[in-house]
């Protein structure tokens, strides 16, 4: 279920990463499962890349294409990631033939224990993840912006929506000044 739709313009990928630093400073992110959908090519690696960085992740951040699953850890203490360290997984389902290879994989336990899930390809495992916090929809444009709809599906997504909206204002702001 959509809770609220927002249409944003990145201009370019500072203002990607300017969105990521505005989502990562949310502290609903910490929890939350983020789909990033879009052609390939379309950005969606690179503002995963972005948000973790944002959120503290240090050494190299690895496209999970291959892999499936990359994951990282907040230390405890750090960024919000509480006594515990936090684990931050990034999903890319692009290889996936047939939905039902997630369950295959064990994913499911993974998406129910805590810490940030970002999934990339979501529709390779339709009708199997749960529904996300935050739904983006990222669209390559001809002079190389890229236009992001954005779908809050949960009262956290509401939040990390607002968060990414915010970072977006500031971003097209600090453009013109």
């Amino acid at each position: 279920m959509i809770l609220e739709t927002r249409i944003l313009h990145w201009p370019d990928e500072a203002a990607c990463e300017a969105g990521a630093r505005a989502l990562a400073a949310c502290p609903a992110t910490r929890q939350a499962c983020i789909e990033l959908e879009g052609t390939l090519g379309a950005g969606k690696t690179t503002f995963a890349r972005h948000l973790l960085r944002a959120l503290g992740v240090t050494g190299r951040i690895k496209s999970p294409s291959y892999a499936i699953v990359e994951p990282y850890e907040l230390p405890a203490g750090e960024a919000g990631a509480g006594p515990a360290p936090l684990p931050l997984l990034h999903f890319d389902f692009y290889r996936f033939a047939d939905p039902r290879e997630w369950e295959e994989a064990g994913f499911r336990d993974l998406f129910a224990a805590p810490g940030l899930k970002l999934v990339e390809w979501p529709q390779r495992a339709q009708g199997l993840l749960p529904e996300p916090d935050l739904r983006l929809h990222l669209e390559p444009l001809p002079d190389e912006s890229r236009r992001l709809v954005a779908e809050a599906c949960s009262p956290a997504g509401q939040a990390l929506l607002a968060a990414l909206a915010a970072g977006a204002a500031a971003a097209a702001a600090e453009a013109r000044a």
